[in-house]
């Protein structure tokens, strides 16, 4: 279990606090525009099973490693350490 995990693990109140927080943004229609997109993509290349994120990048929809698809200065706006 990783840093953040074991943190709201230990504090039940901080995680009911991130918890309704991250409710709230994924009901935004932006995020939830942006997950269809990749869901419908991701169908479309059958690319479900393959342990790849598809990333948001300048160059369009690329196939990207988990690890690598936490933000990336070159591409999108993003600190990976802010996003685990």
């Amino acid at each position: 279990m990783k840093r953040t995990a074991k943190f709201y693990a230990s504090h039940p109140d901080s995680r009911k606090k991130h918890e309704a927080y991250q409710a709230g943004y994924n009901k935004k229609p932006k995020q939830v525009d942006k997950r269809v997109e990749l869901t419908r993509e991701n169908r479309k290349r059958k690319g479900y099973h393959d342990g790849l994120d598809l990333a948001h990048t300048a160059k369009g929809l690329v196939k990207k490693t988990p690890t690598k698809n936490r933000g990336s200065k070159s591409d999108m706006p993003g600190d990976r350490r802010a996003r685990g």
